[in-house]
């Protein structure tokens, strides 16, 4: 699907560190700024138990996760929108992505400098947020210049525009966010061309030390920040998931175990990245292959069945389906079909959350 998420933050945070965990990458890691200059390019497995159950069910001979690209763009500092710390060049590499990570500071330590000289996470949040802001400014005031020239010349959409332009300059004048609002499909076409970063949706990654109650408080500044936009927040330990990312897959349920944690912080970040791109997940599954596919909510069966191959989608018959739940209920895909939860739905069918699909097409 070429969906991508952007990690962003002030140098320093642990970005590259939680990228490294997530992708399994061997990206530069450094106590300085700007050591990544180049955009880290990844692909993080979406871990899901339920595909795990799945295999084990099916006894399937491969097992296939649900992937996410995601970018480690290099920490911006105060007068990125002017060019600041190659800022700039930074800015153009968020524009590409679908959706942001916003990692921010939670952990003490003097061992990694943080580029203000102190732990301040709402101050953190503040100076990205102002530079991405002031460089959405700059490309709406180039923009409504060009339109205000279509209306001169008597172009009636071009009116609109404007007008809608225009409000957008004033909310970014006070400081607002633009992500999280609602917005015509009208509007979001604007939006969509000018690819405004504060217009794009933010998950905020608290990155904190190891310990249960670890930078408790600064952690809840930026939930109750996060709260009052309507945002979301992870907690992770950028540190302690490299080391797990690091260990084979035998070791890592002891790890967390010994470390008295039930899963890994990666398995709530991609799963609340997942949300904020407002995908579902839907299986396939048998004795060949078990396998994940992401698809945006809302979407048809037709169209599912085009995410596994173009041909199933051109030939679409219909679609045989029911719901993991009821697999887990009846254990077997048999007992399903004799307590009647087999289901065959055709072409204007949405396809649910979790749920178990088997196309027929013709080819």
């Amino acid at each position: 699907m070429g969906l991508c998420c952007g990690m962003i933050g002030l140098p320093n945070v642990g970005k590259t560190t939680v990228f490294n965990a997530l992708t399994g990458d061997g990206a530069l890691a450094a106590n300085y700024p700007f050591a990544t200059v180049d955009p880290n390019t990844g692909i993080a497995l979406v871990p899901d138990p339920r595909l795990i159950k799945l295999t084990e069910i099916f006894t399937s001979k491969k097992t296939t996760y649900s992937t996410l690209e995601v970018r480690d763009i290099a920490g911006l500092v105060e007068g990125a929108s002017k060019g600041e710390g190659l800022g700039n060049q930074f800015l153009g590499h968020i524009r590409e992505v679908d959706a942001l990570l916003h990692v921010v500071r939670c952990f003490q330590g003097t061992d990694v400098v943080h580029v203000s000289g102190g732990i301040d996470p709402l101050r953190d949040i503040g100076v990205i947020e102002t530079e991405l802001m002031l460089s959405d400014l700059e490309t709406l005031d180039r923009r409504k210049q060009k339109t205000e020239k279509k209306v001169r010349a008597g172009d009636k959409k071009a009116a609109f525009e404007v007008e809608f332009l225009a409000k957008l300059i004033g909310l970014l004048d006070k400081g607002e966010w633009l992500g999280n609002r609602e917005y015509t499909l009208e509007e979001r076409v604007i939006l969509n061309e000018c690819q405004l970063l504060a217009a794009k949706p933010v998950l905020f990654v608290a990155n904190v030390s190891e310990g249960k109650n670890a930078d408790d408080t600064m952690v809840q500044m930026v939930r109750g920040f996060a709260a009052k936009r309507g945002a979301r927040v992870v907690t992770i330990c950028g540190q302690l998931e490299a080391e797990l990312s690091s260990l084979p897959e035998s070791e890592r349920a002891d790890f967390l175990g010994e470390m008295g944690l039930t899963e890994s912080g990666l398995v709530r970040l991609t799963s609340e990245a997942y949300t904020l791109l407002d995908l579902i997940t839907f299986f396939t599954a048998g004795e060949i292959e078990s396998r994940a596919w992401p698809i945006p909510k809302g979407t048809k069966a037709p169209q599912a069945a085009g995410k596994i191959h173009s041909d199933m989608e051109r030939g679409f018959i219909r679609a045989e389906v029911y719901h993991y739940d009821d697999l887990l209920t009846c254990g077997s895909e048999a007992k399903v079909k004799e307590k009647g939860l087999f289901r065959l739905e055709g072409k204007d069918y949405v396809i649910n959350e979790a749920d178990i699909v088997y196309f027929r097409f013709n080819v």
